[in-house]
Order: structure tokens, then C-alpha cells, then sequence
């Protein structure tokens, strides 16, 4: 589904936005079932938390062909191409994993993705489970992509921006299952706490357009839709 001019305009301004069309019931319980399993046989890369349990696998593109499936899916790339272009690459060092959020992890990590606008990427936020105030949804401080970049990215002990009060202003954004979040890289956001027995399970992928002045193939991105264009001008 195609965004309209109005829902363009509000991920310019807030810097997020719902995507108005959520993934297939049927391919949210495959990706569920191919996690679990994957946590369950520990396929690596895996990262534990503090108590040894599995809470991230890592490195999704090429893990399974489930995975390839749902971050090329039209549901994400058809808006994707309203705000960045019809020339997209997904970004494999950058988000491109699968989290548990369980209870005891930390809560309020806000952060940013990337340190300045030049480098800014589309996050999307896959939630494979319903995400709400109890179990950890995602919080984000509406329009803070269009503040200053800054020399970090994790934003908890940075002191002027706790004495500026901007935290103090983010919004939880519940999502049920199958619903999708994209979010502009800078804008600052943190996943809430998980107060709850179960867990919040979601996937994190980063998308770019395709940058024109790069002469040189990265092997850490892939061409998800449309070509790769050079218009340098050094020929």
C-alpha cells in the first residue's frame, strides 16, 4: 500500500510513522515459528542477556528464506519507496536482527540509530507480537530527528540532553502483532519495559536509498528494489 501525501508529511514532521498496512497473519506466526527455533537450536550469531538467556539473533537477511520473505515484502517496501525513493538497500550492519524483550531487561535506553543526518537510514520496527505499555513498547520523542547530530548515539547519561527536558516529552506507540513502525534514524526512541511473564518479540531492519555518489559496491547492503544509479561527476 502506497503512502498518502498526509502520511508523509507526518514522518517528515514527527519523524515516524505506522505503516498502514500490517504483515500477513500467516507469514507473522512463520517468522515467529523460525525465531524460536533458531533460539531454541542456538544458531549463531546470539546475543544472551545478563542471566544467559537468548534475547537476539542476529545477521536475518540469508538466515532463512522466512526472513528474505518478509523484509522484501511489498507491505514494507511499496511505503518505503514513498519516503526514501524507488531505489532502496537494505542495510545488513545496521539493525538486521530479531530481539526477545523479556521481563528485567533494561527499560528507557533512549537512543538514536546513527550520529548525524548525513548518514540517516529508515528504521523499521517488525512487531511479531502485540506491543503495548506493559510488555515494552516502543516510546519516541516526536521530531527530534531534526535536532543536531551529536558525537553519541545512547542519549541516557548524555547531560544536555537530560537537562534539556526532550526525553520528558516521548510517546509510547503501541502496535499489535503484524504491525510495522518506520522510523527516521535520528529521531530519538527507547523500548519501554516488559512487566509482564511473556515477552515482546520483534524484528529491527535499517533501509537507505541508494546512494548516487557511490562508486563502489558495499558489500553490506543489499539492492532490495529498483537499481543501483551512479551520478557522479567525476566522468
Amino acid at each position: 500500500m502506497r503512502l498518502t501525501a498526509e502520511q508523509v508529511f507526518l514522518f517528515r514532521h514527527n519523524g515516524f510513522l505506522k505503516l498502514p498496512e500490517p504483515l500477513p497473519a500467516e507469514m507473522v506466526s512463520r517468522l515467529k515459528e523460525t525465531i524460536e527455533r533458531h533460539i531454541r537450536d542456538e544458531i549463531a550469531p546470539i546475543v544472551r542477556d545478563r542471566q544467559g538467556r537468548i534475547v537476539r539473533i542476529s545477521n536475518l537477511w540469508g538466515r532463512a528464506p522466512t526472513f528474505d520473505e518478509a523484509l522484501t515484502s511489498p507491505v514494507i517496501l511499496d511505503p518505503l519507496a514513498d519516503l526514501i525513493g524507488e531505489n532502496i538497500e537494505l542495510i545488513l550492519n545496521r539493525h538486521n536482527h530479531a530481539t526477545l524483550r523479556l521481563a528485567e531487561d533494561p527499560g528507557n535506553y533512549f537512543h538514536r540509530d546513527i550520529l548525524q543526518w548525513t548518514r540517516s537510514i529508515v528504521t523499521v520496527l517488525f512487531y511479531l507480537e502485540d506491543t503495548n505499555l506493559e510488555n515494552g513498547c516502543t516510546w519516541v520523542v516526536p521530531g527530534t530527528h531534526l535536532l543536531p547530530g551529536l558525537a553519541t548515539t545512547t542519549l541516557a547519561d548524555h547531560e544536555p540532553v537530560l537537562r534539556s527536558g526532550v526525553l520528558e516529552q516521548a510517546v509510547p506507540v503501541p502496535i499489535p502483532a503484524g504491525g510495522l513502525l518506520a522510523m527516521n534514524s535520528l529521531v530519538m526512541h527507547s523500548p519501554g519495559e516488559n512487566r509482564t511473564p511473556g515477552s515482546r518479540m520483534s524484528m529491527t531492519v535499517g533501509y537507505h536509498s541508494v546512494d548516487e555518489l557511490a562508486a563502489v559496491v558495499d558489500p553490506r547492503r543489499v539492492l532490495v528494489r529498483g537499481e543501483r544509479v551512479y551520478l557522479g561527476n567525476d566522468r
